[in-house]
Formats: structure tokens, sequence, C-alpha cells
């Protein structure tokens, strides 16, 4: 595996690929899939004849990327592998773009520190009640 910049070689590992094993071209798999998808669901227009289909950021392949990371951090993946995954070059770019999804974020801390108080008596000795 080359390293960026360097004008090597990379290899990715692909979530998704053609039957032959390579890499799909993003805006064919819009054309062809993804949108035809998104229409028979009734998420976006029926695409006229002879004409483009509408351009929507919100409803093209790129979504599925998001998808993706959301329900792999939300499963409790961790952020370095899940930035392994994308080929992002620091986890740092994986947590700007996707940490709002991590509803647990915290949830650990949260979690020992209910236990380090639930140690705490609930009474409050008299000697202490002075202070």
């Amino acid at each position: 595996m080359g390293r960026p910049g360097t004008g090597e070689r990379q290899a990715f590992p692909l979530a998704l690929t053609t039957t032959y094993g390579n890499a799909i071209r993003a805006n064919l798999f819009n054309d062809e899939v993804w949108k035809p998808a998104l229409a028979k669901a009734g998420v976006i227009p029926v695409r006229e004849k002879g004409k483009r289909w509408k351009a929507s950021r919100k409803d093209g392949f790129h979504v599925l990327r998001h998808t993706y990371a959301s329900v792999v951090l939300e499963a409790g993946e961790s952020v370095v592998t899940l930035a392994r995954w994308l080929g992002h070059s620091s986890p740092t770019i994986t947590l700007d773009h996707y940490a709002h999804f991590m509803p647990e974020a915290g949830g650990k801390g949260r979690a020992a520190l209910d236990a380090l108080l639930d140690a705490v008596p609930e009474y409050v000795p008299e000697n202490l009640t002075s202070l």
C-alpha cells in the first residue's frame, strides 16, 4: 500500500464493488441504481424521459457513506477503526463529520460517575453537617 502524496498506488477495502470486484463509479451507481430505487420508493420524483436526474446531494450516493458511518458508530465501533475503513487520514476527520452520531458518547464516563456516587452513603453523619 502506498503512502498518500507520494504518487504510489494505494489499496483500499471496498464495501461495494462491481461483479468483477472493481470500484463502483458513484455517478453510474447514482444514475442506474440508487436514484431509480429512490424514485420507485417515492422518495424523489421519477426522472422525465430524456432528462437527467435532478441533482440533490442529500439523495445521492454519498449519503450511503454517511449512513454506513453513523450505523457503525451507533453500534459502538471505534472511531479509529471507522476512520481507517473510510480512508480518512486521521480519526479527527471522522470525529469532525460523525461525532453527532455517537449518542452514547460520554456514557461510560457518566456510568462511572454514577457508580461512584452510588457508593456514597445516603445519610450524612452528624459531625459533617456543621461543615
